[in-house]
């Protein structure tokens, strides 16, 4: 492992991005934009109808974003042009072919700079249409892998996955890749050419019988129905563990480093602490209770979350980087997280949200202060479901025959609360594998990546990513919820 200064690394190279709009890329552009100027140039692929619509799309979305608020301080009036000469947007969607980068020229020019490729595109809703998260997560992988290979200056590509990809494993998670085929409850062998034939034969039955309004659902219940067969809890899981596995197989020599972050969270030093773009897992929950609007919640008070700073995950990519180009040994994984290092309790992170909220409280769209309420905590699925059966079920039912003695009176009452009944529930069931989940992950490979940039002087400060360092009460208090509330639940 020759690690060389990071920054001296970065120098004169030529990094293409997937997934440029996405919340971690970002933090990683910023990083790397910050800490070495004289990047050679970064290509940033989105989805876009064409040139002008993915230059609006990169100064929207990417360079108009907060985050980059401490690099316009550093340039001053210089920004734009430095924006002009180092980041190129490029149209394109990574479930095509070479990308979907119409532009010939552009991508000959691509392929000929190229000295690192990144992926950090993906949809991540958990319940995704199985079509679209096969094209994206699965195919998507491949599409850049292949695209890659073609680059004849390319030194490595780094595949962002998902710790997750374990399914709702037990005890210490290794680090290990996965074999082509393989599945988690080792009942069937997991053929993926065979699910692509299967997606294909839905879409065409479905479109058959004409059933066009009908086919999301269908797809999103085959791909529920599928990752489950093979024994992972979720579309988004499944189809980003068979990526890592095509990645795997089709390789060939070039050099795969694979970060499987848990749950990222806002920033935790660099380029300052609490930034954050959308609600992130574990963020819907804190949110909903500083609106007054979460009454139960199922999760284990001794649950370790396991959530990682996104600016640690950057940090870990770029050292990944340095460590690993043009080595072509097997895919390399990392898992970046804090379970096994700094322990964070569910019971923790509650009593800190209780604590923030109590002493800021949220001001409602009508400028009232929301007072919070006790949340009943459920430690185990039956005890919930008992809950809901007491709590809203029965209620619901004993409306449902008043409203029929009454002539439906009370119909649209019983809709509304049947509606946000169902919604609770099938929030419950997706997210059930992750607040019962009992795994610790452990980052031994992490942990050497840790102590090789120490030992050759990297700043600790600047790239570091030991979860060790942070002081949870104090980041969740002074820095994520601050952070949340300012840049997500604002917006």
């Amino acid at each position: 492992m020759d690690l060389c200064s990071a920054v001296q690394f970065l120098e004169n190279k030529t990094i293409l991005v997937s997934g440029a709009t996405g919340f971690l890329a970002k933090v990683f552009v910023e990083k790397v934009l910050r800490i070495q100027p004289n990047i050679k140039r970064l290509y940033l692929l989105m989805r876009a109808a064409d040139v002008n619509s993915a230059h609006q799309r990169l100064h929207k979305e990417v360079l108009g974003k907060e985050l980059f608020s401490v690099l316009r301080g550093i340039l001053g009036s210089n920004i734009d042009s430095f924006f002009h000469e180092k980041v190129i947007p490029v149209p394109g969607d990574i479930s095509c072919e070479n990308l979907g980068i119409q532009d010939i020229t552009l991508r000959a020019e691509i392929w000929k700079n190229t000295n690192i490729v990144i992926n950090c595109a993906a949809t991540t809703n958990f319940d995704e249409r199985y079509d679209v998260a096969w094209a994206i997560n699965t195919m998507g992988a491949l599409n850049v892998l292949n695209f890659a290979k073609l680059c004849p200056a390319v030194k490595m590509l780094l595949h962002v996955s998902t710790a997750y990809v374990c399914g709702e494993g037990t005890g210490h998670i290794m680090e290990e890749p996965f074999c082509m085929g393989e599945s988690l409850n080792g009942t069937y062998k997991l053929d993926i050419d065979g699910e692509k034939k299967l997606v294909d034969e839905k879409m065409k039955e479905l479109l058959v019988e004409g059933r066009k309004e009908g086919i999301a659902l269908a797809m999103k219940e085959l791909g529920m129905k599928r990752a489950k067969f093979y024994g992972w809890p979720n579309t988004y899981v499944f189809t980003k563990a068979m990526g890592e596995m095509l990645i795997g197989h089709f390789k060939d020599n070039l050099p795969i480093v694979i970060i499987r972050p848990t749950m990222v969270t806002s920033t935790f030093n660099k380029p300052f602490p609490g930034w954050i773009e959308g609600f992130r897992t574990i963020d819907s929950v804190m949110a909903s209770y500083g609106k007054g609007k979460l009454k139960c919640f199922l999760a284990s008070p001794e649950l370790v979350l396991d959530v990682i700073p996104a600016d640690m995950v950057a940090n870990a990519m770029i050292v990944s980087m340095v460590a690993h180009p043009c080595q072509s040994c097997d895919r390399i994984i990392y898992h970046i997280g804090s379970s096994l290092r700094n322990p964070l309790k569910f019971s923790s992170v509650r009593d800190f949200t209780i604590r923030y909220f109590t002493k800021n409280p949220w001001i409602n769209k009508n400028g009232k202060l929301v007072k919070t309420s006790k949340v009943t905590v459920l430690s185990s699925m039956p005890n919930f479901l008992s809950y809901m059966r007491i709590r809203f079920l029965l209620p619901l039912k004993g409306l449902y025959w008043l409203d029929a003695i009454f002539c439906q009176y009370f119909k649209r009452v019983y809709m509304d609360l049947d509606r946000k009944v169902k919604v609770a529930m099938r929030l419950v069931e997706l997210y059930k594998p992750y607040l019962l989940f009992k795994g610790i992950f452990d980052d031994k490979n992490s942990e050497k990546l840790r102590v090789a940039a120490t030992e050759m002087g990297l700043n600790v400060d600047e790239f570091g990513f030991d979860p060790k360092c942070i002081d949870w009460e104090d980041y969740f208090i002074n820095i994520h919820l601050p952070g949340l509330v300012r840049y997500v639940m604002k917006q």
